[in-house]
């Protein structure tokens, strides 16, 4: 009898065991804004492999898909309503939600210094009350925007020029004087065949993963903002992970921000093969580019201002050079 009850005891105890170690691991469903062999899933891709490797018992990520199977300005929402939990996504894509995330494309301040002078601490808090969305980590920094053209410019007067743009520079697309217009990624490619875009804006890395080097000409220098891509987390899911589970993203989310690194290498690069490509780098007149650029950010915190003046001026001593 005795035999039996220590056998049952120990089944039981087995049992509960299991349902613990059960209980303790968490499945993220999560989705990318970007294609899945693009270089801005790059990133995420590879912490989604190091987390289900490192993670088992403590946590798993689940991908759902990418823009195939959500608009790249949905994700936003979607993370918000805890359709997903995780997103590889950039702030430009729910600025609907949150006009101040336009505040990390135009940081000129490394995220280092963004999380040590408060700057990522106020930006997180704003996500958190206006979209229930966790700014995790930022996942590329120091990259920059680049006008690319099908006809050489002349100077930095843009008048006549129809460019492909998004929110983040329509402002400045039209302070330079172009006509931006807001066409799809996977669009654009037809828009420069048949002429209805001149040219667009773009990072320097990532022209090739859509075939765009075939239908562009130049690379304006220099180039403006810093392209971001970042996770975020539903604030929800969030609240729901234990110490442990806190402390294995945090690790994750620390080995993602340092291979941020790369990226200018990766860029010098990029830069290279689209010389190859036949793309010729048309530099502004020196005496032209302090203008630029300068034009490129008062149009972009005055969209900032505009749209949230309570919080427009710490953003900018936060994560600007005091331009």
């Amino acid at each position: 009898m005795q035999k039996k009850y220590g056998i049952l005891t120990a089944s039981v105890l087995l049992s509960l065991l299991a349902t613990s170690a059960q209980a303790a691991e968490i499945t993220l469903k999560a989705v990318s804004a970007f294609g899945k062999d693009t270089f801005f899933s790059q990133r995420f891709n590879a912490f989604v492999d190091k987390v289900n490797a490192e993670g088992k018992g403590i946590m798993q990520i689940r991908v759902v898909g990418g823009p195939e199977s959500m608009p790249p300005f949905e994700v936003g929402n979607a993370v918000r309503a805890g359709v997903v939990d995780l997103a590889n996504s950039t702030g430009v894509f729910h600025a609907n939600l949150v006009p101040e995330a336009l505040a990390m494309t135009l940081a000129e301040k490394p995220m280092s210094e963004i999380r040590a002078n408060g700057g990522y601490a106020l930006l997180d808090s704003i996500h958190r009350q206006k979209a229930n969305m966790v700014w995790l980590a930022r996942v590329s920094d120091g990259l920059d925007y680049h006008i690319y053209t099908t006809k050489k410019p002349s100077g930095s007067d843009f008048s006549g020029f129809k460019l492909r743009s998004v929110p983040v520079y329509r402002a400045f697309f039209q302070a330079v004087g172009a006509a931006p217009l807001q066409v799809p990624p996977g669009e654009v490619y037809t828009a420069l065949e048949r002429g209805v875009v001149d040219g667009y804006g773009w990072p320097s890395i990532g022209m090739f993963d859509l075939g765009w080097q075939e239908k562009t000409k130049y690379r304006v220098e220099p180039g403006f903002y810093n392209v971001e891509v970042s996770f975020f987390m539903n604030q929800n899911t969030w609240k729901k992970l234990d110490a442990a589970q806190r402390a294995f993203l945090d690790k994750q989310l620390a080995w993602a921000e340092a291979q941020n690194e790369k990226d200018l290498v990766t860029a010098t690069e990029e830069k290279a093969k689209q010389a190859k490509a036949g793309i010729e780098t048309y530099a502004l007149p020196e005496g032209q580019v302090n203008l630029f650029r300068a034009k490129a950010y008062e149009a972009g915190w005055a969209g900032i201002e505009q749209a949230s003046p309570q919080h427009a001026a710490k953003l900018k001593t936060l994560f600007s050079n005091g331009r």
